[in-house]
């Protein structure tokens, strides 16, 4: 029996790829929880879905990536009434540089966000998901496809938000629940910039803007996809670990890597 009212919980909603899925999913009449740190920009974005004319999303302002940060969040939501349908899974960061000069403590930060909270959020509301059968979208990466000189912890992450969700969409289906892993190229954000990655840094043809990203994400779960890739020239690339031999790969990506940075 439900216990809430249902709604849509986005994660990493401030800005960027979030926002742009908080617009589709308020676009198709699903009532919204928007969750980011930042509570002003997420009352902002409230704010402008409620002057198109859908309804007001609630926003609970929340680090995810601190401890009890997702306990938190959902004791707000049971405050509130409300319990997720549909959970988007978007919060994450990346970090470029060698992984031996990185701090560890940022790139433990990143597996907590990018794995540990997704993986929490994932579980804790399948219940719920399951009864209104609902859907989850994991927003992953072609970085999930291939290993990532550079961007090691990153791309490894992704690799594990990758096959959570296709994992899940096997062992759920049956039950009518929807897991799909999104997984853009580049896409102009501020990811960038707090990742430390030049706006150059990714070959143009790759790039789809958050709003394309994001209607696509939207239509793949609802009908129930496994994955869902933006762009030809994107899917190509999750194909090549499959077509040619991994260390192929790999002595591709690391001299790309090498050029890129002058050698590191």
């Amino acid at each position: 029996m439900s216990s809430g009212r249902p709604v849509s919980l986005i994660t990493g909603a401030s800005a960027g790829l979030g926002a742009a899925l908080a617009r589709e999913f308020a676009r198709h009449g699903h009532a919204l929880v928007l969750t980011a740190r930042r509570e002003a920009e997420l009352a902002a974005l409230a704010d402008e879905i409620a002057a198109a004319g859908h309804e007001r999303p609630h926003v609970v302002a929340a680090d995810l990536a601190a401890p009890h940060g997702t306990e938190r969040l959902a004791a707000d939501l049971r405050e509130r009434g409300l319990e997720p349908a549909y959970v988007v899974n978007n919060a994450g960061f990346g970090l470029l540089g060698p992984a031996a000069r990185l701090k560890r403590d940022n790139q433990l930060a990143m597996i907590d966000l990018n794995m540990r909270a997704l993986t929490d959020l994932t579980l804790r509301w399948l219940p719920s998901v399951r009864r209104h059968r609902g859907g989850i979208l994991n927003v992953a990466s072609i970085a999930g496809f291939l290993p990532g000189p550079g961007m090691a912890v990153y791309h490894a992450t992704k690799a594990y938000v990758v096959s959570l969700s296709e994992a899940l969409h096997a062992e759920l289906k049956a039950d009518g629940v929807r897991i799909c892993a999104l997984c853009p190229g580049p896409v102009p954000t501020g990811f960038n910039a707090r990742a430390g990655v030049p706006d150059d840094y990714f070959p143009g043809l790759l790039g789809r803007s958050a709003e394309r990203v994001a209607r696509e994400g939207y239509a793949g779960l609802m009908r129930g996809r496994r994955l869902v890739v933006p762009g030809a020239p994107n899917r190509v690339l999750t194909l090549l670990p499959r077509l040619v031999p991994r260390a192929l790969v790999l002595a591709y990506m690391s001299l790309r890597w090498y050029r890129t940075r002058g050698g590191g």
